[in-house]
């Protein structure tokens, strides 16, 4: 089974060669690469991807910049395949990932969404292991043993909402869920968390396999942590759990409901966050940090 695995690119274009690398070192043969250049400005991109010669690469420039969230609905629109990746672009996969989430979708195969195992890297490329991604490695994500743990419909979505243990660029989809449910508007913080939960609302399901795949590259001045700091983040994030609520409380999901209700990992995020807020001085960052721990 052909997996199609997309990189939507904008960034630095050392750390997209390493992507590829790591995809092109795959020992599963049964791939498709597709880059889509998002009008990064350095013309020596589309001459390394020239020189590349192997026939399931594929290298594309969008005729304007669409941004992040509409290139990921590019890279979906162009989706050939049962299952598509679509990779951040400085992210490596593991020589094994294409076996493991191939396997998983034998194993499960109704699952909407795959999560391999996944290590956590730096700027650098060396292991680190972040408080943040020690909760959710080890606290929030299922126990499934050693083998692939399964969460449909309102197990999977209490799942989330507690605690939002996945890491978006190391998953695998179903393309036809992916061309089906869509992006919300208006929530680009924790886009990822809302299309997902979307998915299990959906009566979606969700495999967790844990052997280890996909480093996910974690970077000190991410927009992520930017947008900690002046407090879209933990706006978007009450925004969004009260939605979340809402939803729950129209399925009768009365477990996902009050976990949306407590939200009780993201108060513990923003409090652990608080010191690096005020610290940095940010006003809003500071007022929207302390809102979010307080507020019903």
């Amino acid at each position: 089974m052909t997996l199609e695995i997309f990189v939507p690119f904008w960034g630095e274009p050392a750390l997209l060669y390493a992507t590829v690398d790591s995809v092109r070192a795959q020992r599963n043969p049964d791939w498709r690469l597709i880059v889509i250049d998002d009008c990064y400005p350095d013309d020596t991109v589309p001459a390394y991807f020239a020189a590349i010669d192997d026939d399931r690469v594929s290298y594309t420039r969008n005729q304007v910049n669409l941004g992040i969230t509409e290139n990921y609905r590019e890279a979906i629109r162009r989706a050939t395949t049962e299952y598509i990746a679509i990779l951040g672009c400085d992210d490596l996969l593991h020589p094994n990932y294409v076996d493991v989430v191939t396997h998983t979708m034998t194993k499960v195969p109704d699952a909407d969404v795959i999560q391999p195992g996944v290590r956590v890297i730096d700027e650098r490329g060396t292991i680190v292991n972040p408080l943040a991604d020690r909760v959710k490695q080890g606290v929030l994500a299922p126990r499934g043993g050693e083998g692939t743990a399964v969460l449909t419909g309102e197990r999977m979505a209490t799942s989330l909402i507690r605690g939002d243990w996945l890491y978006w660029p190391s998953l695998t989809f179903r393309t036809e869920t992916l061309q089906r449910i869509d992006f919300r508007e208006g929530l680009p913080i924790i886009q990822d968390l809302a299309l997902l939960m979307d998915i299990a609302f959906d009566g979606g399901t969700l495999a967790y396999n844990p052997t280890l795949a996909f480093s996910y590259r974690r970077h000190g001045g991410s927009v992520s942590q930017k947008t900690l700091l002046d407090g879209r983040r933990f706006r978007d994030e009450r925004t969004y759990y009260t939605e979340a609520r809402r939803l729950a409380e129209a399925h009768g999901w009365h477990r996902t409901a009050r976990a949306a209700r407590a939200r009780v990992m993201s108060r513990l995020h923003a409090i652990t966050e608080l010191p690096k807020v005020i610290k940095d001085g940010n006003r809003a960052g500071i007022e929207s940090t302390l809102t979010h721990i307080v507020a019903l």
